[in-house]
């Protein structure tokens, strides 16, 4: 026997026994409360045309896509991100519609990171997309289900940052920065490197005043009272009108009664280019990455035919159960499991025993006595 053979390839894994209860457990909770919002369930594809996540909509990087090819010689990849699957299938089966659609889903999606660094590139998926809804009151709607949902989870030391894309994008249109320079700088100041920032902008040649407001957005994080620092240091009418749409958006939290789980950090930045708006993240201790990612794409569906604005986010599952695991968090106990065993003299009385039991809901297991 090839033993290598027992083993998965590097990056995924399997799970079971008490491990996967734990884990549907969680899903079913999350799933409640996504459907108690009027959420509707969607499942797509697990592989969809290369175009669907390709670099003009702004998902993940070609080189980190599993593709491969279908006999007619169309480009297949596994999906990395739901997103995208979600605008597609909005614009083919609601084109013409205009009430406001929500789904929700759960399901695989794969990621060939090169780097590992402990991450899975299989992970576990649950989300909502609400789409043709342009309003604070539907960006509320989202954070407060994510903060219900990782509540109901079993989660409670957690904080969901809030960034604004329109603040960066204002002050980049406003320092007359080309595509390119604008890409290079939001991954810079995403990943903290502020001394590498300072660098592309002093050799783009981009004026003082202008390097001076796009380097201290990275310094805009903490409560509520950042808004104002931030108002204060701009001047163009997008950065100011994302900052009040913020300051809104936190009156509607505090509605849902969610604010004290919420903070502010407009220096961040997500890497996928179709958010337009605001984007947010959910983080706790025991886990490096964040358990959940979302924010706004207005015009992702566009790429797909239809014009409608959309914000959604999704649940990284697996590290999620990772957090409560750590944190003793998940409360789900796995019912016990009666074994009644049998000998071929009393088979049809342990039978009927095994079914009275199953009828009450009891989980049992007939088994021969060896």
């Amino acid at each position: 026997m090839n033993r290598q053979l027992l083993h998965t390839p590097e990056g995924v894994r399997d799970i079971y026994g008490k491990e996967y209860a734990r884990k549907l457990a969680v899903e079913d909770l999350i799933h409640d409360r996504l459907r108690l919002y009027g959420y509707q369930d969607i499942q797509t594809p697990t592989f969809e045309f290369f175009d669907v996540f390709s670099r003009e909509i702004g998902t993940t990087s070609s080189r980190e896509l599993y593709k491969f090819f279908d006999k007619e010689g169309n480009t297949l990849v596994l999906r990395p991100d739901f997103t995208p699957s979600m605008a597609r299938c909005a614009a083919k089966y609601f084109m013409d519609e205009d009430i406001p659609i929500r789904f929700c889903y759960a399901g695989n999606t794969f990621t060939n990171t090169g780097s590992l660094q402990g991450k899975l590139k299989e992970v576990t998926q649950m989300g909502a997309e609400l789409i043709g809804d342009g309003s604070v009151q539907a960006d509320g709607e989202m954070i407060a289900l994510v903060v219900e949902s990782l509540l109901e989870a079993g989660l409670k030391d957690f904080q969901v940052s809030i960034g604004q894309m329109e603040y960066f994008k204002g002050i980049c249109a406003q320092a007359g920065l080309d595509e390119q320079t604008e890409n290079e700088l939001r991954s810079l100041i995403s990943d903290k490197n502020i001394f590498g920032a300072e660098e592309l902008l002093t050799g783009r040649g981009v004026a003082q005043s202008y390097c001076k407001m796009l380097l201290k957005v990275s310094e805009h994080f903490g409560s509520v009272e950042v808004l104002n620092e931030a108002k204060g240091l701009v001047n163009n009418p997008r950065s100011l009108e994302a900052v009040r749409r913020l300051e809104n958006l936190y009156r509607v939290l505090q509605s849902y009664g969610v604010a004290k789980y919420v903070s502010f950090d407009l220096g961040m930045l997500s890497k996928y280019n179709y958010y337009t708006g605001i984007i947010f993240k959910a983080y706790t201790y025991g886990v490096g990455e964040p358990v959940v990612k979302g924010g706004r794409y207005d015009r992702l569906l566009g790429y797909f035919g239809k014009k409608a604005p959309a914000v959604g986010f999704a649940i990284v599952v697996d590290d999620l159960m990772s957090a409560l695991e750590r944190q003793k968090a998940c409360a789900y106990e796995e019912d016990e499991i009666r074994v009644l065993t049998y000998h071929a003299s009393d088979y049809e009385e342990k039978l009927l025993e095994a079914r009275k039991l199953r009828a009450k809901g009891i989980r049992t297991v007939l088994r021969p006595d060896l």
